[in-house]
């Protein structure tokens, strides 16, 4: 989700930029990503919530969650000032519509509609209240029917609103962030693993396709165990993050693979399983340095 004015860019064309949307428009949205325990039944729901309650916070502990967002702002934005994004809307020419928001919601895989959709229910008098009709309308297509300069405009005034973006973080946390933390500890993953998981579910959607998250996680795990199972925490992850790349280089929009190159598999070789700080990586050949020296 890189902007088109950024320096970087001349690096990287935008045809490599990365979105939160899954490659697989429509079948993949987020509406329609499986359950953690699709086969389980409620007794087994409680069962690990009772097994994740006695764990360690990891990446949702306040520190490590804003980490996180740093991390996917530095690939999806160019900038490790992630609560800049929320007013951020175009087309970026990946057959998904409007890209928008902190994390890349588009008009043509459902989440952003869903997130309109939830913010209404909450303020019924926003400012995108009225283009609801042409969002679900142009829903899994890359078509403008009805949205353009107005909804445009409407989007980056909203964002300035308290409320829209508390919207935005509780449906990224609800879509994103909190289905990727849970599958991770229950695949037995450390702080790096949740992100690992985070940072896949954020590009290519939460949905059950080849090409989504759900997809890349049965092919890692048909590859190798999750700590789990009885594998080693660290030979997953690089399964997982080799299953991933190569799928990244085979979608044009995500070929360029240095979040995965010279960051997250940074980590994992430097034995950085709890993400500890400071962090230095590089994404699209730009350096990016946090936490405490």
């Amino acid at each position: 989700m890189k902007r088109a004015g950024l320096l970087l860019l001349a690096v990287v064309p935008l045809a490599l930029t990365a979105v939160a949307c899954s490659e697989d428009t429509g079948k993949d949205r987020p509406a329609a990503a499986r359950p953690y325990d699709e086969d389980g039944s409620s007794a087994d729901r409680r069962t690990d919530d009772e097994r994740l309650a006695g764990l360690p916070p990891g990446l949702a502990a306040p520190a490590k969650k804003e980490l996180a967002m740093k991390l996917v702002a530095s690939a999806e934005n160019s900038t490790l000032d992630w609560r800049g994004q929320y007013g951020y809307i175009e087309d970026i020419g990946d057959g998904r519509g409007y890209t928008a928001g902190i994390i890349g919601f588009c008009t043509g895989t459902h989440d952003l509609l869903e997130l309109v959709e939830d913010y209404t229910k909450a303020r019924p008098d926003n400012g995108l209240a009225r283009f609801l009709p042409a969002l679900r309308a142009v829903d899994g297509s890359d078509s403008h029917a009805g949205l353009g300069r107005p909804f445009t405009r409407a989007w980056a005034r909203e964002a300035r609103q308290a409320a829209f973006r508390r919207a935005q973080d509780a449906v990224r946390d609800r879509l994103y962030f909190d289905p990727a933390v849970r599958l991770a500890k229950l695949d037995g993953l450390g702080t790096l693993g949740q992100f690992v998981y985070y940072d896949a579910m954020v590009m290519h959607g939460p949905g059950t396709g080849p090409k989504s998250f759900h997809g890349l996680r049965d092919a890692a795990r048909r590859k190798a165990n999750t700590p789990t199972d009885g594998g080693p925490e660290k030979t997953y992850l690089d399964t997982f993050l080799d299953v991933r790349r190569t799928l990244m280089r085979t979608e044009k929009s995500h070929r360029d693979t240095t979040r995965i190159d010279t960051a997250q598999r940074r980590f994992l070789r430097e034995g950085n399983l709890d993400l500890r700080t400071p962090l230095t990586w590089r994404v699209y050949g730009e350096r990016y340095r946090t936490g405490a020296p």
